[in-house]
């Protein structure tokens, strides 16, 4: 950033609303980043459940005729 013809410096005032335009569209970018990535893990953990379901966690044993 180069300070404006006839000044020494940056002023606070130039480099803060530059400053602030940067971490509001980073801040909005890495919101969506993270909810791609959680809805990316929701998936998985929804497939993992479905996988777990289809397979049975106990057996069942056939009656006894006498029993």
């Amino acid at each position: 950033m180069k300070p404006k013809i006839g000044e020494k410096e940056v002023s606070p005032n130039v480099f803060f609303s530059v400053w602030h335009e940067f971490s509001s569209d980073f801040k909005d970018s890495w919101k969506k980043e993270n909810k791609l990535i959680l809805q990316e893990r929701v998936k998985e953990a929804e497939e993992v459940c479905r996988q777990k379901k289809g397979k049975s966690l106990y057996k069942v044993k056939p009656r006894h005729d006498s029993g």
